[in-house]
Order: structure tokens, then C-alpha cells, then sequence
């Protein structure tokens, strides 16, 4: 099967999606591509901040996103040994600290506005292979994989949102920088308790972070950096001793942790890195979101740097000027914000125990 388009955006994700809705609105045709069947996957990170809701409500999408439903973090608050020891509030301008949207909310949106437009095209189970180069190396589209039948997409860009193990990345022998940040992360999540009012808390357990996040249909996000490499040694331990210290940082949650964390299995490994590199893309290519610089959880930056990315891509494109124009300086003004938060990550992450000096 041969296809044609203006753009091809690889990876579906809130990046991706959003793109191919600005760039759909402008009458630019675009086809998605999502290696998975289901849009409504499940993503570890669905914070937005005040910048990725400002993106959305910049297009009209975060009031229809609020309908199926978003929570708000009113505090952030500082625990030690079950004791509430320090509150943050918000600034009264923005009046949260963070809002959770369930990804597949997010997604469902931008989706469902993109399929309004007749140049928009979404493929799912569509799995990308190659690129498609000409004789001097210019990316021209895709070759791809769909229930086992091969796919050439040409297009006049292709964008690489398809996460930090971007296969468009690697096709195109572009090489990432990668930085360790000394832990891995554990994620788990539980029904909350009742009366369990929205908030971030944060605990100190050995000297690591332990974060709770609440979320929409009342559940809590638990995250818990354990040093990097450790958990094949720390899952040969007995379990009992790990969770006891769960429950001694929050005891109102007691209950429903031993309910539903019972074994290392209800955790979810995350191997923690942030990834950069200098060339944001080639003639004919584009790369946007974690495919062009990866973050760790802290501070929930990847989410809505990847939609930043999107609207500074869109803005910038038009019909008429998709194969000359200068992606290099929407690069360079992204690069640079993306090192700034990059760098604000490192700093909360080394900075983040001297929350607790008062009790050191």
C-alpha cells in the first residue's frame, strides 16, 4: 500500500495527537501513526501545569478535556514519620499545583477534534519500520507495518513523537546523549481512602523520595525512587518490611495499601534517565517530545514540554512552506527551554532532602 501526505507524525501520544490536530485545523494534511491498537493507553505521567494548560485552553480543548474529568492539586504537603509537617499552596493566579488528567481523557480529545478535519488520518496498529530517503539522504515518509502488510507513507515531514526509544530517531542515525540520575522509580497505584482530599505529599524513606499523587476516579499514584539498578536484589527481599515503611510515612493509608500492594509485582518499574541531543531533526524530519529529550518524573515536565513542542512546531508551519521552512529555529528556541528544565529537574532531585532538615 502506497500513501501520500503533507506530514506524517509518528506516536499518538498527547505530543503527537495535538500536532496532528493543529496541523489538520490549518488544512495541512496529516496521517497518525500509533504502533498500538488502542489509543486509550496508560501513561505514568498525566500532570499538567500551567503551561500545558495554557496550550490547551489556548485551542478551546481543556474545557471539553475538564468534561470527562480533571483534578486539581490543591497543596503540596511534607511528611515525616506519619506527621504533616510542612504545607505549599498555590499561587492564587493559577490556583492549583498540578492537575491530573487521565491521558486517555487527553487523548480522547484531541483525537475526537482532529477527526472533525477530512485532511486528518489517524492509523493505529501501525508499526513504523524505516524512513523513506532519496538519493541525497532526504527523508521523504515512512515504511511501516500493519497486520502484517507493508505500508510506504511518502510526505513532505515526517515528525518522531514516538517516545524515548523513537525508532524515527534511530532510523535516522541521530545519536541522544543519556544522563543517569542515580534512581529508579517504582510506581504503584491504589484506590484512595474516603474523605481523601486532593494533594501531593512527600515523604523522605532512606534518604529517597517517596511521592503520592492524587488522582481523578479517586485513586493515588504512590512513586518511590529506590536507588538505580537495585530492585533484582531488592525483589529477592522479603516484601513486608518495604511496604511497612509505606505505611509508617502515611498511616491513613494503611488499609489500602496492604489491601492492594501485596507483592513486588504490584509495582511498576521505571528505569529513570533524561535523554538530549543536539540535532532536533534532519531535512525532512522533525523530532518533538521524549524522541528529542527525554525527562525523568520529576517536577512532571515531559507531558507538557511535549505539547509545547506541538503548538511551537504548528506555529510555524504552513501548507505552503512545510518543505522550506526553518525547523531549526523553532529547534533552537525549544532546545534551550528544554535545557533549563532539564537543569531545574537536577536541581530538585539533589535539593530534594534538605526538605527535610528540620528533622535530620
Amino acid at each position: 500500500m502506497k500513501l501520500t501526505t503533507d506530514v506524517c507524525i509518528v506516536g499518538a501520544g498527547p505530543g503527537g495527537a495535538l500536532l496532528a490536530y493543529l496541523l489538520a485545523k490549518q488544512n495541512i494534511s496529516v496521517i497518525l501513526l500509533e504502533r498500538f491498537k488502542e489509543i486509550a493507553k496508560e501513561f505514568r505521567g498525566e500532570h499538567l501545569n500551567e503551561e500545558g494548560e495554557e496550550i490547551l485552553k489556548k485551542y478551546g480543548l481543556f474545557e471539553k478535556i475538564e468534561e470527562l474529568g480533571l483534578l486539581r492539586m490543591e497543596r503540596l504537603e511534607y511528611w515525616e514519620n506519619g506527621e504533616l509537617f510542612k504545607t505549599v499552596l498555590p499561587a492564587p493566579n493559577i490556583g492549583h499545583l498540578g492537575i491530573h488528567v487521565p491521558q486517555s481523557y487527553l487523548l480522547a480529545v484531541l483525537i475526537n477534534e482532529a477527526k472533525k478535519y477530512s485532511q486528518f488520518s489517524l492509523m493505529t496498529g501501525t508499526t513504523v519500520t524505516d524512513l523513506i530517503k532519496d538519493e541525497e539522504d532526504c527523508i521523504k515518509g515512512v515504511k511501516a507495518n500493519k497486520e502484517g502488510k507493508e505500508i510506504f507513507i511518502e510526505s513532505n515531514l515526517v515528525i518522531g513523537a514516538d517516545g524515548r526509544h523513537s525508532i524515527v530517531r534511530k532510523r535516522a542515525g541521530i545519536d541522544v546523549t543519556v544522563r543517569k540520575h542515580g534512581y529508579d522509580l517504582l510506581w504503584a497505584k491504589i484506590p484512595a481512602p474516603q474523605n481523601w482530599e486532593p494533594a501531593i505529599k512527600m515523604a523522605l524513606i532512606d534518604g529517597m523520595q517517596l511521592s503520592l499523587f492524587t488522582q481523578a476516579k479517586g485513586y493515588i499514584q504512590i512513586g518511590w525512587n529506590i536507588p538505580e539498578g537495585s530492585f533484582p536484589a531488592l525483589r529477592k527481599q522479603h516484601f513486608t518490611p518495604f511496604i511497612d515503611k509505606l505505611a509508617k510515612a502515611f498511616p491513613q493509608l494503611e488499609t489500602t495499601v496492604r489491601n492492594h500492594i501485596k507483592s513486588w509485582s504490584d509495582f511498576v518499574l521505571l528505569d529513570v534517565q533524561s535523554n538530549s541531543t543536539d540535532c532536533w531533526g534532519k531535512d525532512g524530519l522533525a523530532l518533538i517530545g521524549d524522541a528529542v529529550h527525554t525527562m525523568t518524573p520529576t517536577g512532571a515536565f515531559g507531558l507538557n514540554s511535549a505539547m509545547k513542542d506541538a503548538d511551537t512546531l504548528a506555529t510555524i508551519l504552513t501548507k505552503q512552506t512545510i518543505s522550506t521552512v526553518d525547523l531549526m529555529n523553532c529547534a533552537t528556541e525549544r532546545k534551550k527551554a528544554v535545557e533549563k528544565l532539564q537543569a531545574i529537574q537536577i536541581e530538585k532531585e539533589q535539593t530534594f532532602a534538605t526538605q527535610f532538615v528540620i528533622y535530620s
